[in-house]
């Protein structure tokens, strides 16, 4: 435990020195980061080998496994983010909302780090590497806190990056990592709010409870995606069959993938049974509500439970609505305010899915595939934050600071 205490008290003077870096020496920071993990990359990958061997004999799914998975194609994608992260702009500083008040007063808000960040995630080692880049771009120290399932990963890729940091100049400190994955440690860890200035958990559903009830740090909530597909009666099916399989099959075990397909009952009795053969020819076991049951052959029964439950895996649940409104009713009822998307060539329902869908990404004739950092353009994300407060949608740069105010004057007193 002392040693959490340690790398608390070490990444809160990292922090301080890393809020004073500029732009130049963060980028060559991350420029290290391409360099280490290119050169690192057997280690690295021997590494998450050992992880998926323990994934295997614990019995973990193959969706579960594919995120836990890194190779040389993963690698390139994340040295390729840290590239893009490169070129976008550095928030730190930026001024803005400066207004002249009538006593002369210029007053206006100056973007800064959070501070320490503590990261809680599960199972994906690219978080790793995510998280620690997007911290140190936005002039955050980070503590980071993997799963067991991806422990040698995210220890190897933390050796890489804090190489990294210490060829730039840096202090080594502004990344740590916690090796030891017990929950008491996770507890601790939580209540550190004496060091840690702000806490994101990235995982499933437990996680997250677990943080929100056990943390006396802020708390900004990622993750969960109980995402949905709905079909409209004016919908393209031939759209609709491409973006359903894509959100549910490209990348089942990700928090934007499809959970839930809602179809109107206008088509049915034509896209049912056709999504359902397409679905169960990529793998996908299907659940149904007893409408969508009479449709096919090849559901089965859905409970309320499922209409809740992020799967993570080759399942999927469909139900036939009657109407756009009972669509929109049953996603904010059920859905976790993730992504959110509605096939439809009708002008008024696409601007009614999108102005009553609560959630932080809405699509139009779209997959949900798309909500990430990456994607966005923002270079990569620390999480996509489902509640309202601070930030919504995929975390960047500019998420990752807050403000303060500053004021020029010439004399003035009150």
């Amino acid at each position: 435990m002392e040693d959490i205490i340690k790398k608390a008290c070490l990444a809160k003077k990292a922090g301080i020195v890393l809020s004073k870096a500029d732009t130049v020496q963060k980028n060559k920071c991350l420029s290290h980061m391409m360099d280490a993990i290119s050169e690192d990359t057997e280690y690295i990958l021997n590494e998450n080998q050992k992880d998926m061997a323990a994934g295997r004999l614990k019995g973990m799914s193959e969706a579960m496994l594919d995120r836990l998975l890194l190779d040389k194609k993963r690698l390139g994608g994340i040295i390729e983010g840290l590239g893009q992260l490169i070129t976008l702009k550095d928030p730190v500083g930026e001024v803005i909302n400066m207004n002249k008040m009538p006593n002369g007063l210029l007053i206006g808000q100056a973007r800064v780090p959070l501070g320490v960040i503590g990261i809680i995630y599960e199972a994906r080692p690219n978080v790793t590497v995510d998280a620690a880049s997007l911290c140190i771009k936005s002039g955050n120290a980070v503590i980071l806190r993997g799963g067991s399932e991806a422990v040698n990963s995210n220890t190897a890729l933390v050796k890489s990056l804090r190489k990294a940091l210490a060829a730039s100049g840096l202090p080594e400190d502004s990344i740590s990592i916690i090796e030891d994955t017990s929950r008491e440690t996770a507890i601790r860890f939580m209540k550190m709010n004496e060091y840690i200035d702000v806490l994101i958990p990235r995982g499933g559903a437990g996680l997250i409870k677990s943080a929100v009830e056990n943390s006396t740090i802020p708390v900004i909530q990622t993750g969960t995606g109980n995402c949905h597909v709905y079909v409209d009666s004016y919908g393209d099916l031939d759209m609709a069959e491409k973006i359903v399989i894509n959100a549910k099959v490209s990348r089942p075990g990700v928090c934007n993938a499809e959970e839930k397909l809602l179809v109107h009952k206008d088509v049915a009795d034509e896209f049912i049974p056709r999504i359902v053969k397409s679905l169960r020819e990529n793998g996908v076991e299907v659940r149904g509500c007893e409408k969508a049951l009479k449709l096919s052959g090849d559901i089965k029964l859905a409970d309320d439970i499922d209409w809740h439950t992020e799967y993570l895996d080759y399942i999927i649940a469909v139900k036939v609505v009657d109407s756009i409104a009972e669509a929109i009713e049953h996603i904010n009822k059920y859905g976790t305010k993730h992504s959110e998307a509605i096939v439809t060539e009708n002008y008024s329902n696409s601007r009614k899915f999108l102005a009553e869908v609560d959630a932080a990404a809405v699509y139009i004739n779209a997959s949900t595939r798309f909500t990430d950092g990456f994607e966005f353009g923002l270079g990569a994300e620390i999480g996509i934050s489902t509640q309202k407060l601070h930030a919504r949608g995929p975390m960047g740069l500019k998420e990752l600071t807050s403000t303060k105010y500053v004021i020029y004057g010439n004399g003035q007193v009150r």
